[in-house]
């Protein structure tokens, strides 16, 4: 077997897009697969379609272990965004047989788009409508870019967080004075942030908190976030596992709760 790269290249000279894609639609629970690489040939995104029989995280996991198993890939989980449906019906199956030709085919009717659930599976924002054929066009979330923390007599700690859809980035950031406490809690105010610059209609989210707690022996990341509906306000939670980093786990927790708001506007 063929040692895991390092590269997230999958595409060009490295792999056919095509066979990573049929790989993946064998894989449980998976209607449709659908991988958008770059000019360079790396991955930008998998997006994946699922029945409800398995959920968004242990599909995440599936996918790492196929491509490395079978392709020797690498991807990294957070390119991966999956949406659910209880519409099992594989999105390629196969075309009906045709009719006698003393018989007048009857058209059949135009398949109903699919509302899939939001979810968030690896820390990643995921998509909230999935049209027939059309995975690759889920634009509705918000997906994480990159955080930055950096340190000065006069600002104290700043922390920057950038934000992407539909090819764009946004930014926003957040200042206070450094502990273990604000840096969590400074990551998820520049999401915010970041989220108002990139529709303005989102200032009306604001922080209620942030906890790091643990369970199970990991430490997560929990959030809360108010947001203002007519004249009462509404409480959104997310959370995320601590892995890379504190400040990482704390946007992802905020886009775990934002993502699926937005999904339902």
């Amino acid at each position: 077997m063929a040692q895991p790269q390092s590269s997230p290249l999958i595409a060009g000279s490295v792999l056919p897009i095509k066979r990573a894609e049929e790989l993946l639609a064998t894989l449980p629970g998976v209607i449709a697969a659908r991988i958008i690489a770059g000019d360079t040939g790396a991955v930008d995104e998998i997006h994946m379609l699922t029945t409800a029989d398995v959920t968004p995280k242990q599909t995440v996991r599936n996918v790492e272990s196929a491509l490395i198993a079978h392709l020797g890939m690498r991807v990294d989980h957070r390119k991966i965004s999956v949406a659910t449906t209880v519409d099992g019906r594989k999105a390629t199956a196969a075309p009906p047989a045709p009719a006698p030709a003393d018989v007048k085919a009857t058209p059949a009717p135009a398949a109903p788009v699919v509302a899939a659930t939001p979810v968030v599976a690896g820390g990643e924002g995921v998509e909230a409508v999935a049209e027939p054929g059309a995975l690759g066009s889920l634009r509705r979330s918000y997906y994480f870019e990159d955080v930055e923390v950096s340190r000065s007599r006069a600002r104290g700690l700043t922390c920057r967080v950038t934000l992407a859809r539909g090819g764009k980035s946004f930014t926003g950031e957040a200042e206070g004075t450094e502990n273990e406490r604000s840096r969590v809690e400074l990551a998820a105010r520049a999401a915010l942030r970041a989220l108002s610059d990139a529709d303005p209609s989102l200032k009306l989210l604001d922080l209620a908190g942030v906890r790091v707690i643990e369970a199970f022996d990991r430490e997560f990341v929990f959030v809360g976030v108010t947001v203002q509906h007519a004249r009462a306000s509404a409480l959104l939670t997310g959370s995320c596992e601590m892995k890379d980093s504190a400040e990482t786990a704390s946007v992802l927790a905020v886009l775990d709760a934002t993502n699926r708001w937005l999904g339902r506007r």
